[in-house]
């Protein structure tokens, strides 16, 4: 039997993987984040969810808002911490 050469990913792999890996979990930081204002009911936003005829739109916006945020700045954290130190 031979062995496959390992093939290391290149730098711009890795940075890659490594933006990803922190816009998703900004990503689902703002859908827990969102899940939790509306399950606490916070400045009645379920109830004018559940109010609402058009409370699937609002959900999308709120929801899709807060992933947007969340995730930018995870990706701007992960920009600023991938700094060389001197």
């Amino acid at each position: 039997m031979t062995k496959e050469p390992s093939v290391e990913p290149s730098a711009e792999q890795k940075l890659v993987r490594f933006m990803l890996s922190h816009m998703l979990a900004g990503l689902a930081a703002g859908l827990v984040f969102g899940g939790a204002l509306i399950a606490t009911n916070t400045a009645n936003l379920r109830t004018l969810l559940f109010a609402s005829p058009e409370g699937w739109l609002f959900a999308i916006l709120f929801f899709m808002g807060l992933s947007v945020t969340f995730g930018s700045l995870a990706m701007g954290v992960a920009i600023m911490l991938s700094g060389k130190r001197d």
